[in-house]
């Protein structure tokens, strides 16, 4: 019994320093939000296209956001700068599944990259010429130093 008390004791003291605390993520997550999300994950593997919005022709970063949005009812801009304002700011430890997601990727409006968060800090997009639709974690340093907002779309 004494054993246990201790351990307890030592785990109520270490979670105080933060070392068994879950990182802040809302656990709710609307159905409507969970498709949109679904349908964007039904592209992996497709070809990055320039102007791409389909997936018969390939995606951009934005024409994938877009068309998720779209194939579930709801209108979204096109384009990712119109994308990086749509929609409510959410503080970027809040971000939930089916999220914008926004990255500054390079100066000037053109320098900005849209995908969606996917949970577990992770996100899908369509991230270059040469590449292909895929997940990737928003916690390296690339993509961790580069997001600049977050925007919910399902409330």
């Amino acid at each position: 019994m004494r054993n246990y008390l201790l351990l307890g004791l030592c785990c109520l003291l270490l979670s105080g320093c933060g070392l068994f605390r879950p990182a802040v993520e809302d656990t709710y997550v609307p159905a409507a939000a969970r498709k949109v999300f679904n349908t964007a994950y039904s592209q992996m593997g497709k070809k990055y296209r320039s102007g791409g919005a389909s997936p018969q022709k390939g995606f951009d970063c934005s024409g994938l956001v877009w068309w998720a949005y779209r194939v579930n009812g709801y209108k979204i801009p096109r384009v990712t700068l119109d994308q990086a304002r749509y929609g409510q700011s959410v503080p970027k430890e809040r971000a939930r599944t089916g999220d914008i997601v926004v990255f500054r990727t390079s100066s000037g409006s053109q320098g900005l990259h849209t995908g969606l968060y996917a949970g577990g800090n992770a996100f899908i997009h369509s991230p270059r010429s040469g590449a292909k639709v895929r997940m990737e974690r928003m916690d390296i340093p690339y993509w961790r130093s580069k997001l600049v907002a977050v925007r919910r779309i399902v409330r």
